[in-house]
């Protein structure tokens, strides 16, 4: 093996790197052997994390197993849930740019030679997946798993249905205070990644459909013995692709990535996938679009229905089979010569896979939608694209035509969502909420929950240069390109203006005459940055679309 890490020890010249190295407690023998870097993303913060510890010790005896030299390290992690509504929320698509900065950095002062990646929730996923494939190493993602559904009354609860989505309920008089304290208190029971198939557990479904963990690694619950044996096969994993020199490139292709889209489609996803995958593209150097995604979701039909479009949970998908299960039922689409972190093909894992059960997991003959979750619109209201999980919405929802109620940021609309002042057929037009305009693209799901527990959600529609939760349901449309901070058609509209929505055609419209937008343009100015020092003041300026994953470019 050709070991990256003999740069920093090997020589006389070496000395005082390998004192500094043996002050760790190294022995002579593990100098010698590969520097298998274990990034966890640990935290007492965030639900998705507290379990990791466990995970890490397993994901080390694995590679002491295989013959490697284990070094623990650790980036930060962010929950969505907590941050969410108020300026914690700025932070959290950014901070994935942070994560695979550091995994990047310490990875390569250290120079080590593979990896194991320990992570979980929303942005966590794919910062370190960015940094697998820019740094193109051995590497295997250990995900930490989600938790088990919350109990209450007889019926079985998730996070955003039985909390977020409860806000409404609870404003429309329908649900008590005591109703409130005891869904607050049994809707998250333990560790995990929240219930349904939200951002954190779709990425973890896309990371193993991709190849870059373990089968059977996506749904295995937080804390559950199954779990720990994948972390301590990870952690021997990383050393075979190590001797057979393997790395995340090899496995992160545009075939592989295109099968990770379709399961996403096969599933019902998060749209924030649509922001993550090309990220991780543009880190591998491949080419994957928004275009893609509607290419492949117009071929790829709906084989589940978990939360919150549906009533599974991603426990009912791990009994189910798990993924290698969605896959093998997708297996006529899918890529099956794409290489994994096993070191054996898709079609190996297919052969292996369970039939798994039709009540959760379709047939490809009789699927929930002919169509993938996912629909990319495009028209004059975003010429670049504009994001909808059309697996969440109703039949009749599909084609909508509505009155614009402009809102300079979430938080206004939020206001006007509580002064019940919403009627039916509004289109609430959520500005200065993308990437640069945000800054940060927050996350909204208090304002698409509260609207959907107080009844609203069949009635109006939701357009947005921002982003949803993965846990978003009903007629809301994010990721509006170009956004209103430089000047995208959404700046342009006005209370009044009428909006077209033509799901199955693709279109989103803001039907104002061509000369009337000219002149609304020339009177528009770009408005001041809300932040004008720190990370985010530096992150508004280098940031790119959400149609290009908003990555970070060079300043032009």
């Amino acid at each position: 093996m050709n070991l990256r890490h003999e740069k920093a020890t090997s020589g006389i010249e070496r000395m005082p790197n390998r004192s500094l190295l043996y002050a760790t407690g190294l022995t002579r023998r593990q100098m010698e052997r590969p520097f298998i870097g274990i990034c966890s993303s640990f935290t007492d913060l965030v639900p998705g994390h507290i379990g990791m510890r466990p995970l890490e010790r397993k994901i080390e005896q694995g590679v002491c197993a295989g013959g490697g030299t284990p070094f623990l390290f650790y980036v930060p992690g962010i929950c969505d849930g907590v941050a969410m509504g108020h300026t914690g929320m700025h932070y959290s698509l950014p901070s994935r740019e942070l994560i695979a900065d550091m995994v990047e950095s310490i990875v390569q002062a250290h120079q080590l030679d593979g990896l194991a990646l320990l992570t979980n929730c929303d942005k966590i996923t794919p910062g370190m997946l960015m940094a697998a494939c820019r740094l193109d190493l051995p590497t295997v993602c250990v995900t930490a798993g989600p938790m088990m559904s919350g109990r209450h009354a007889g019926r079985r609860l998730s996070l955003v249905r039985d909390t977020f989505e409860a806000v409404g309920l609870y404003k429309a008089g329908k649900l008590s205070e005591e109703d409130v304290v005891s869904l607050e208190m049994e809707a998250c029971p333990g560790q995990g990644s929240c219930q349904g198939l939200y951002t954190a557990n779709t990425m973890a479904c896309l990371t193993e459909a991709m190849g870059m963990s373990l089968p059977g690694c996506a749904t295995a619950l937080a804390g559950s013995a199954r779990k720990q044996r994948i972390a301590q096969e990870s952690g021997e994993q990383v050393m075979y692709l190590l001797r057979e020199g393997i790395t995340a490139r090899q496995i992160v292709t545009k075939a592989s990535l295109e099968n990770a889209i379709r399961i996403d489609m096969a599933l019902g996803g998060s749209t924030n996938t649509t922001l993550h995958i090309p990220a991780i593209a543009h880190a591998a150097e491949v080419d994957v679009t928004l275009d893609d995604f509607d290419r492949l979701s117009r071929q790829s039909p709906q084989l589940t229905s978990l939360r919150p479009g549906g009533d599974f949970m991603m426990e009912d998908l791990e009994w189910a089979g798990g993924i290698p299960a969605v896959m093998k039922r997708l297996s006529p689409l899918l890529n099956t010569d794409c290489l994994g972190v096993t070191g054996a093909t898709v079609a190996a894992v297919l052969e292996a896979a369970p039939e798994g059960d039709p009540a959760v997991i379709h047939t490809m003959d009789d699927p929930i939608s002919a169509e993938g979750g996912i629909a990319v619109l495009k028209g004059s209201l975003a010429p670049d694209g504009a994001v909808l999980k059309q697996g969440a919405v109703s039949p009749e929802m599909m084609r909508f035509t509505g009155t614009a109620r402009v809102f300079e940021s979430e938080d206004d609309a939020m206001q006007y969502l509580r002064e019940d002042r919403v009627a039916p057929r509004d289109v609430l037009i959520v500005r200065y909420e993308g990437p640069r305009g945000g800054p940060g693209m927050r996350e909204s799901l208090a304002l698409t929950a509260a609207v959907a527990g107080c009844g609203l959600g069949e009635k109006i529609a939701i357009v947005t240069d921002g982003r949803f939760s993965g846990g978003t349901r009903n007629l809301s449309i994010g990721h509006v390109s170009p956004e209103a901070a430089v000047g995208g058609p959404i700046a342009l509209v006005q209370n009044g203006d009428e909006v077209r929505v033509d799901v199955p055609a693709r279109k989103i419209d803001l039907l104002v005459e061509a000369a009337e937008l000219e002149r609304r343009r020339d009177a528009w100015t770009a408005p001041p940055p809300r932040f004008t020092h720190g990370w985010l003041a530096r992150y508004e300026r280098l940031v790119s679309s959400p149609a290009r994953g908003a990555v970070l470019d060079p300043p032009q």
